[in-house]
């Protein structure tokens, strides 16, 4: 019986790629760039599955034209944001996640954001780096303490959680908004808000750990900001949808936030040059998941899911 054939069109960790060439034939693509929809349609024709990542858009409109060779879709990702679910959903095609398996990556990137942001890290890194330092003064580079201050996460999935025990650390007073509330085990002490109004008014620093839906894009506005306390940072570690962008330029620049910390932009990738203007915005081209450990767990991960769908069982992240 021939084996299964899939298309990586994005260059996976080495331990992915050889386990897969172990159990499929494999086409993969040469460079290193997004698969564009063309390519998509194109391989759908010779590929039984594919592994893309979040910068391969399944559209409603590429799901109409793939090719019925094509049953499933198993994500190099978390979110799903890019795919049409119910658009492939109506062609037949299973689509699949990586959920769970960079939850502590993502939060260790986050701390990174908050701390970089409250300690002025980009600012410091200049001085130093520019062969500028050439004094000191108590009033020197002086930034915010994340030691024993409110935490507000936005979203208490595992990226959330991983996020508020690390914080804990800290001596953080985790409070937490979510779409359900957690039970006591998993809330480990932390304060619930029903309404993410009510998360803003108490939080120095703001994490965002949701998905983007029609519900949460641009749902940190200008309103939005202006309810966190004055001198507050945002941590974005989740979808770059979720900010209205110039209202967070509009908020640094009138002082009311003391900075952010972001990994994530409305435009991917590039980002949002006018934030380089923002020596108190620390930034990094969405990286929470980049580590050798959880981009190995984020292909084993998507390789179980096509495992189990090609043994005739239902993939465990099957959405």
């Amino acid at each position: 019986m021939a084996r299964p054939v899939i298309w990586i069109p994005r260059h996976l960790s080495a331990a992915t790629l050889e386990r897969a060439c172990q159990n499929y034939d494999v086409l993969l693509k040469n460079e290193d760039t997004p698969g564009t929809a063309e390519e998509i349609v194109e391989m759908s024709a010779r590929a039984d599955g594919m592994i893309p990542c979040h910068s391969e858009h399944f559209t409603a409109e590429i799901a109409g034209r793939l090719d019925p060779r094509l049953k499933i879709v198993a994500n190099h990702s978390v979110g799903t944001d890019h795919c049409d679910l119910k658009a492939l959903k109506a062609r037949g095609i299973t689509v699949t996640n990586t959920p769970g398996v960079l939850n502590d990556a993502t939060a260790e990137l986050a701390v990174m954001l908050m701390l970089g942001a409250a300690r002025r890290a980009v600012e410091g890194d200049r001085i130093v780096r520019s062969g500028a330092w050439d004094s000191w003064s108590p009033a020197f580079i002086v930034g915010k303490q994340v030691t024993g201050a409110r935490l507000g996460i936005v979203g208490m999935g595992g990226v959330g959680r991983s996020l508020a025990k690390k914080a804990r650390g800290f001596d953080m007073e985790v409070h937490y908004h979510n779409r359900r509330r957690l039970g006591p085990d998993a809330e480990q002490g932390a304060t619930y808000h029903e309404t993410v109004e009510s998360l803003l008014e108490v939080s120095d620093f703001l994490s965002l750990n949701c998905p983007a839906t029609p519900e949460t894009m641009g749902m940190m506005n200008a309103d939005m900001f202006a309810r966190m306390p004055r001198g507050s940072i945002l941590v974005n570690a989740a979808r770059g949808s979720l900010v209205d962008e110039d209202a967070l330029i509009g908020a640094i620049e009138d002082g009311h936030l003391a900075g952010a910390g972001l990994d994530c932009f409305v435009t991917e990738p590039g980002g949002n040059l006018a934030f380089a203007e923002h020596e108190n915005i620390v930034m990094m081209p969405h990286a929470g998941s980049a580590t050798v450990k959880t981009r190995d767990a984020m292909g084993f991960r998507a390789l179980d899911n096509l495992d189990a769908f090609f043994a005739g069982d239902e993939p465990k992240d099957a959405l």
